[in-house]
């Protein structure tokens, strides 16, 4: 056996693992989902084939209508997150000293020890009506009686963008690290504005950074579900509570999977539109994450 016969043996026993995980836990049920997304039942455990799930969608304003909230709102959120990231990034990658690179570090990942639901419930107690804001917005005379601050589109937005910050600074700080400071400081001394810097030499070449980050942020955004749910309400009109409802409370599987590859779908074409209009390469910007 030669060397290159076992090289190639040694590389498929490598990545055995890793193809099992994504043929047993991704693939295969998605392919099964699809199928069930193109099924109707007709009685129990027979299913034939059919449009019907996928018609419901565009036959009913109310599931139209939270698709295409919950894919503004995600956009939104994404655009938030990259303006907060990105000085957060800047300062990291080209002001900061290594001990204060640490530190700002750790302040942004610390949120990220405890889970997603510790977290987020965490913004419930701060923004209810008897929780800390109001009460002490009302302490210092702010408002004559404390409010509630939860079960709207501005507590959704901020629970987003609290929880993707992360997931935008670490792109964009890896792309900004490879940035040659020389490149700026001879743009200041030919006499650049710092706007014109920003545009024509920073952005250009953090762009693989910012799409990372934007995919990242705008596809946790629009699969999310706890936040909406816990600091929207009843009222968040999310369309991953519609999937979660066609599936754990009508136990009407077809519907649910027909919504998920909806999603799926659209959070795909986002992406795809995405890098089409920055000009870069999946591969490329997958190599910034």
């Amino acid at each position: 056996m030669t060397n290159r016969q076992q090289n190639k043996i040694l590389l498929c026993l490598l990545l055995t693992p890793a193809l099992l995980w994504l043929g047993l836990l991704i693939v295969l049920p998605h392919l099964d989902m699809l199928l069930l997304s193109f099924s109707k039942r007709v009685a129990t455990g027979e299913y034939k084939p059919a449009l019907a799930q996928y018609a419901t969608f565009f036959e009913e304003p109310l599931y139209w209508h939270t698709f295409m909230r919950t894919a503004s709102m995600s956009a939104l959120a994404t655009a938030i997150t990259l303006v907060l990231a990105f000085p957060v990034s800047w300062y990291i990658a080209k002001i900061a000293r290594a001990r204060s690179k640490a530190i700002t570090l750790a302040a942004i990942l610390l949120p990220f020890w405890s889970g997603e639901m510790v977290r987020t419930l965490g913004w419930v107690i701060l923004l209810r009506s008897h929780g800390v804001i109001p009460q002490f917005l009302f302490s210092i005379g702010l408002i004559s009686e404390p409010v509630e601050l939860l079960y709207n589109d501005a507590s959704i937005m901020l629970g987003l963008v609290y929880a993707s910050l992360l997931f935008m600074v670490i792109p964009l700080t890896n792309a900004l690290e490879t940035l040659d400071d020389s490149l700026i400081e001879a743009a200041y001394d030919l006499g650049g504005k710092p706007a014109n810097i920003l545009f024509h030499i920073v952005l250009p070449h953090a762009a693989p950074g910012v799409a990372a980050g934007t995919i990242m942020v705008f596809m946790l955004s629009l699969g999310n579900y706890l936040t909406p749910v816990l600091l929207g309400g009843k009222n968040s009109m999310w369309f991953t509570e519609q999937i979660y409802t066609q599936f754990i409370t009508r136990f009407n599987w077809e519907q649910g999977a027909a919504f998920a590859f909806l999603l799926l779908s659209l959070s795909s074409l986002m992406v795809w539109a995405g890098l089409k209009l920055s000009g870069q390469s999946f591969a490329n910007t997958m190599r910034r994450v």
